[in-house]
């Protein structure tokens, strides 16, 4: 099993990121809080191993404070770092640095990943309520014509009373979006092959197929990770049994949809898409989809961003701290669930 440094001393760390999330993720006071808790090799943070400064800090390094632009961590890396014990990420996935060879090392991983679902659900819930309103339709129809409609003439499918939301994957940001859908007077459904319907019922959703969800929702909210088994899994088949006037939302990653299909639909105007992830992402300037009505595109900003970001580093900072004390990480990442994982 990994141990951890002795308790009348503070881990010997390093930073592994790029400059931008450095300069972004952790402020002066983030850093200040993680000097109380660990000894911090001298910055700038690493963004390449095999230099002489990064190789002087592995050296010695016990806990790996990583973040967006981190170089993998391979067996060469862990070489040359004979006391790396642990890895905190001051983001969401690890699948870009934690490699093979810190598996098998036995290194302790924690990810920010329980951070950074918080400002995906909220996004998803506001677009959620936006779209069940037709909020951002009717905004830009009424600075078209500047004419306000007889409210009493809006027509009952428009508002949030009483919808069928439907979610696709219980994933962290998933279950924080059933979460908070409570207070609402919306009916939630849940199609996750990995949960049971006892499970489903605690979480507040019914459990239903993938089919189920599609043709039975209002408004379907994909939060599948993109795994070699998700890739394409909402179909042409499934876009096509969307109730009319239904919306997609897509925070997840593009390629879990069939945009291709997706394109056709929406230039059906079968149904509408709230889509902060595309495929690529960004879409190219000339792609069909800029051009449907039924669309709103959001630059990939569903995530920590702003202020945000102080949450992320917040926690790391938190789990170094519990890790000096010889405790365990409250956001480990297990290799046995890096299958299901983003």
């Amino acid at each position: 099993m990994p141990s951890t440094p002795p308790a009348h001393r503070l881990p010997r760390a390093a930073l592994a990121m790029g400059a931008d999330a450095a300069a972004a993720v952790l402020s002066p006071a983030s850093l200040s809080a993680l000097a109380e808790v660990c000894t911090l090799a001298p910055l700038p943070a690493i963004d390449d191993f095999t230099t002489p400064a990064a190789r002087a800090a592995l050296a010695d390094t016990e806990i790996l404070i990583t973040g967006w632009g981190c170089p993998p961590i391979h067996a060469g890396v862990l070489a040359a770092a004979p006391a790396l014990r642990a890895v905190v990420h001051t983001a969401g996935s690890v699948r870009g640095h934690v490699t093979e060879a810190c598996w098998e090392r036995g290194i302790e991983v924690s990810s920010a990943a329980a951070a950074n679902a918080l400002p995906v659900a909220e996004y998803t819930v506001a677009m959620i309520l936006l779209s069940g309103k037709r909020v951002l339709e009717r905004a830009r129809d009424f600075r078209a014509t500047r004419h306000r409609d007889a409210w009493l003439a809006t027509p009952p499918d428009v508002g949030n009373y009483r919808r069928t939301v439907g979610i696709l994957s219980a994933s962290l940001i998933g279950r924080r979006v059933i979460e908070l859908l409570r207070p609402y007077d919306l009916r939630v459904l849940l199609h996750d092959p990995y949960v049971t319907e006892a499970e489903a019922d605690a979480l507040g959703a019914g459990l239903v197929s993938l089919p189920g969800l599609f043709a039975g929702s209002d408004v379907v909210s994909v939060h599948t990770p993109l795994l070699p088994a998700t890739t394409g899994l909402v179909s042409r088949e499934l876009l096509a049994s969307m109730r009319p006037d239904a919306v997609l939302v897509n925070t997840s990653r593009g390629a879990v949809v069939d945009q291709d299909a997706l394109t056709d639909v929406l230039r059906s105007e079968h149904i509408r898409a709230v889509l902060d992830v595309t495929d690529p992402d960004p879409l190219p300037v000339d792609h069909p989809l800029w051009d449907c009505r039924n669309a709103t595109i959001t630059p990939h900003l569903a995530g920590s961003q702003g202020n945000e970001l102080r949450r992320l580093a917040d926690l790391a900072v938190g789990e170094v701290a519990r890790w000096a004390e010889g405790g365990s990480f409250a956001h480990p990442v297990r290799r046995e669930r890096l299958a299901f994982l983003a």
